[in-house]
């Protein structure tokens, strides 16, 4: 049956296994392993607009940070067939991520959302960016006509997104986020005391210096990787694509009322 309303944590543990966000979740070990591996080659794409050096070449570190944060296998010799997300540390990261989002109410901070997952985790950041601005927070506008990667940033429901020939697109480029906070500084306008996004997104605004809150799939290693250095203050682990973005509802109502906020 579905959850109405605000989910204990052992039903929202409950919610996030059935509903493979977490748990034995779709995307598999061997794509999980590639994308570990590219990392730790050096493959820029699967840096996500960080900057991570020389300091994560082994892809068994990479591993073994993905197995701590995120509660992937962390056995090296499995390398076919399932992986896992730890539902329990989804919902530790979503509790840290409802810390700082008080902490941007109790303040009235600028907030800044995006995302390059608008098919699944759209509805996620507008709601709370919705709870935010009711709580007196500013919700960054972002500039018009910021034109990136063959495609314009939109902002729709207060959440900025990559837009090529009339659809939202699935992005990891680091590349729209430069966009952003490029033209609101030639624009004269305030940057944001806080970034909530996902992929490059989030990746980038860490890299650059702010506040960061990122939602990450165990593919995306790069997120965990930079909250574990400090860069980046909170990474969820989940799967950011599932086959309803309504199965998300009662993840965001959780994450809400953890931060005392009230869901649009």
């Amino acid at each position: 049956m579905p959850i109405s309303g605000t989910p204990s944590r052992a039903d929202l543990v409950d919610h996030l296994v059935r509903r493979r966000i977490a748990g034995d979740v779709a995307t598999s070990r061997e794509n999980n392993l590639d994308h570990y591996r590219k990392l730790a080659n050096g493959d820029r794409h699967y840096w996500l607009g960080l900057e991570l050096g020389d300091r994560w070449a082994d892809e068994q570190d990479v591993l073994a940070v993905m197995a701590e944060r995120c509660g992937v296998n962390d056995d090296p010799q499995h390398r076919h067939g399932q992986d896992t997300i730890d539902p329990q540390l989804t919902v530790d990261g979503l509790e840290r991520m409802a810390a700082r989002l008080r902490k941007a109410a109790e303040g009235r901070e600028r907030v800044l959302f995006a995302t390059g997952h608008p098919g699944g985790l759209l509805d996620v950041h507008r709601a709370t960016a919705t709870a935010l601005r009711t709580a007196g927070c500013d919700i960054v506008v972002v500039p018009d006509e910021l034109y990136v990667d063959e495609g314009v940033v939109y902002q729709i429901a207060d959440v900025a997104m990559l837009e090529r020939g009339a659809t939202l697109w699935h992005t990891h480029s680091p590349e729209p986020m430069n966009a952003v906070l490029d033209g609101l500084e030639r624009a004269g306008l305030t940057p944001p005391d806080l970034v909530v996004a996902d992929h490059g997104w989030a990746g980038r605004a860490a890299q650059r210096g702010f506040d960061t809150l990122g939602y990450a799939d165990c593919n995306d290693p790069a997120l965990f990787i930079a909250e574990a250095e400090g860069t980046l203050q909170v990474t969820v682990p989940l799967d950011d694509h599932v086959p309803s973005p309504r199965y998300y509802d009662p993840m965001t109502a959780y994450l809400l009322a953890a931060a005392g906020l009230t869901a649009g």
